[in-house]
């Protein structure tokens, strides 16, 4: 009988650490941990980044998963987010303080991610390993630009999720109001409209080497190039053909700058091919498993 219970408790045990596992924001493979493999077309991620420092995120807000971030710990900004599209009505949020991710700082930390202490000392505990409020606080030519956008997410809670700086690069302020926001407008308009199904979107960058400073440190990389693509293979076949041939897949690609900063939209196979030539990534470079082409 004391064996029994002995085996049981161990059992028990065993079953916690794996869910506490499962749970983790940080996590080794996307596609191994259910909910967070969700926010990718068939649960792959895409294929092809080169560099193995990158850490996975399955951002995590009020103890759900609400979207998945590939985030760089030394240039200190997310190479992309993956998540799924919410029809909307394209209103931001304002209420909403900026978060962190503390399994970044360590293996110890919350699962969740949490409001930035009042504290500026506290943030010396976690800015190693990511973005602070003060590396934002006297870039005036800069605006936090998100991966995940506020504006794609309808529920309060998902909305909420989206300011966390690991969801947040650098935008040149002429960029980011202009080119970008109107992208992201055209997106949610598309997508509500013509996107019968789910819709997989994917949002990231290129980086060359030009950085927010800090107290003479590196301490965030600005963006080259912001780029998007979605998936959604269930859509309106009447739709008008200027749209309807921009599914099941369709991408865009933009220049990060003040000038020559217009949105390019192009097919996935075309984004690829673009990216392929300023990023890290090997010649099976692909963001969405078999470029969203189904098998039925």
């Amino acid at each position: 009988m004391k064996l029994t219970v002995y085996c049981w408790s161990w059992f028990g045990i065993l079953l916690m650490f794996l869910i506490l596992r499962s749970q983790a924001s940080v996590v080794d493979d996307f596609s191994q941990v259910q909910r967070c493999k969700d926010f990718l077309y068939l649960g792959t991620p895409p294929r092809g980044y080169l560099s193995t420092s990158l850490k996975k995120i399955c951002q995590r807000y009020v103890d759900q998963p609400r979207f998945i971030t590939f985030y760089d710990p030394k240039k200190h900004i997310p190479m992309y987010s993956a998540y799924i599209f919410k029809k909307s009505d394209g209103e931001k949020r304002v209420d909403v303080p900026w978060m962190f991710e503390p399994q970044l700082a360590t293996e110890k930390g919350s699962s969740n991610m949490e409001p930035f202490p009042q504290s500026t000392f506290m943030h010396k505990n976690f800015e190693d390993t990511q973005a602070v409020l003060e590396d934002y606080a006297d870039v005036v030519q800069y605006e936090r630009g998100q991966l995940n956008p506020d504006e794609h997410q309808a529920d309060p809670l998902d909305k909420a999720a989206t300011y966390t700086l690991t969801n947040v690069v650098p935008l040149i302020r002429e960029f980011s109001f202009g080119p970008w926001s109107t992208q992201v407008e055209v997106i949610r308009k598309r997508l509500n409209n013509y996107c019968h199904g789910k819709a997989h979107v994917i949002t990231g960058v290129t980086t060359s080497g030009n950085m927010i400073r800090r107290e003479n440190l590196d301490r965030v990389a600005i963006p080259e190039f912001m780029w998007t693509a979605y998936c959604c293979t269930d859509y309106d076949h009447n739709a008008p053909y200027s749209e309807r041939y921009k599914f099941p897949a369709f991408g865009a690609y933009g220049l990060n700058d003040r000038v020559n900063n217009h949105i390019v939209e192009v097919p996935i196979k075309y984004l690829e091919k673009f990216l392929k030539g300023k990023m890290e990534v090997d010649k099976n470079f692909q963001i969405f498993y078999n470029d969203c082409v189904s098998d039925l």
